[in-house]
C-alpha cells in the first residue's frame, strides 16, 4: 500500500514537500516513484529512486527543482519540489515498480492515491 500527502496550494515559486508512506513491501526490492497527471493530459513520470541500483530518475522538467529521497528507518519516500511553476499543477500519483525505476505508466505494479498540487498566485 502506498500512501501519499503533501499537496496543497502554493504560490509560484514556493515549495512543498510530497511523502509517500510504504506499507506491505520493502524499499529493498520495489523502486518508489512519483506521476503526475495533469487536466488533459497524459500521466507522466516525474521522479523515482531505487535502492536495488542506487538510482533516480528525474523528468527534465523538474530537474534542479526536485529532489527524491527515502527513509528507511520509516519506509517512506520524500520529494521536495522547490521553485514551483504554474505548469507542476497537477494530481501528484505515488508508485511502486519491482527493482528498477520506470517511466511507463503500465510497467508500474502498484499505485497510491494521489494528491493534488497546485500553483496559483
Amino acid at each position: 500500500q502506498l500512501q501519499a500527502s503533501g499537496g496543497g496550494l502554493v504560490q509560484p515559486g514556493g515549495s512543498l514537500r510530497l511523502s509517500c508512506v510504504v506499507s506491505g513491501f520493502t524499499l529493498d526490492y520495489y523502486a518508489i516513484g512519483w506521476f503526475r497527471q495533469a487536466p488533459g493530459k497524459q500521466r507522466e513520470a516525474v521522479s523515482c529512486i531505487s535502492k536495488s541500483d542506487r538510482t533516480t530518475y528525474y523528468a527534465d522538467s523538474v530537474k534542479g527543482r526536485f529532489t527524491i529521497s527515502s527513509d528507511d528507518t520509516k519506509n517512506t519516500v520524500y520529494m521536495q519540489m522547490n521553485s514551483l511553476k504554474p505548469e507542476d499543477t497537477a494530481v501528484y500519483y505515488c508508485t511502486a515498480a519491482a527493482v528498477f525505476c520506470t517511466v511507463g505508466p503500465l510497467e508500474v505494479d502498484y499505485w497510491g492515491q494521489g494528491t493534488l498540487v497546485t500553483v496559483s498566485s
